[in-house]
């Protein structure tokens, strides 16, 4: 059984526990507080010397960090990870997106304004990340235009990775109602079989 140390409230390990219950498989959650420096223990950092969750726990001594790592992981021989060598390489064009020119803006947006009291110098950062952000769910909008899932051929880990974020971009600020096709798309996510939300 996999083990997952993760924090509920993180896109991030959200990604994770959604791959999990739509591929049933067994796990067990570790809930982690980084906030409180439990990311920062030497038995942590034994098992991800970045400091940061996710971690998927494959087996005893055997951990795998970074949030789309663990997806192909997890997906690796599933529909979840296309077999066709053009499809695959349209996942991971994808998952690389998320982490390069969504996850910097719109993820840390959300931090900002929901970790960050009201006067933290960092809310100076906001109009930039918004800015950046609307770039990426332009990208999001114009490809989901003319399909019905990230990549053709279907609902995979890259609908998972941009899921995780977009679905609460709302939180760091963003206004999802000029991108009616990302709309559109965040509804079929939650009608995938399997489908949990994230912790509130």
């Amino acid at each position: 059984m996999y083990t997952v140390h993760g924090m509920s409230a993180s896109g991030n390990c959200y990604k994770v526990r959604l791959a999990l219950e739509q591929l049933g498989a067994p796990y067990r959650w570790h809930e982690v507080n980084p906030a409180a420096g439990e990311t920062r223990t030497p038995a942590f950092l034994a098992i991800n010397p970045n400091g940061k969750v996710p971690v998927l726990e494959v087996e005893p001594g055997r951990h795998l960090p970074e949030s789309n790592a663990i997806l192909c992981y997890l997906a690796e021989g599933t529909p979840l990870l296309p077999a066709d060598r053009w499809r695959r390489a349209q996942v991971l064009q994808w998952l690389f997106f998320e982490q390069y020119s969504h996850e910097p803006y719109v993820a840390v947006a959300r931090f900002i304004c929901r970790f960050l009291p009201a006067d933290h110098p960092r809310r100076g950062e906001l109009p930039r990340l918004i800015e950046r952000g609307r770039q990426a769910l332009d990208v999001m909008e114009r490809q989901l235009a003319t399909r019905e899932f990230m990549v053709d051929g279907g609902y995979s880990i890259a609908d998972i990775a941009l899921f995780a974020y977009t679905h609460a971009a709302a939180d760091g600020g963003f206004d999802l109602a000029p991108y009616p096709a990302i709309r559109a798309w965040l509804d079929r996510v939650r009608a995938q079989p399997g489908f949990v939300p994230m912790a509130a």
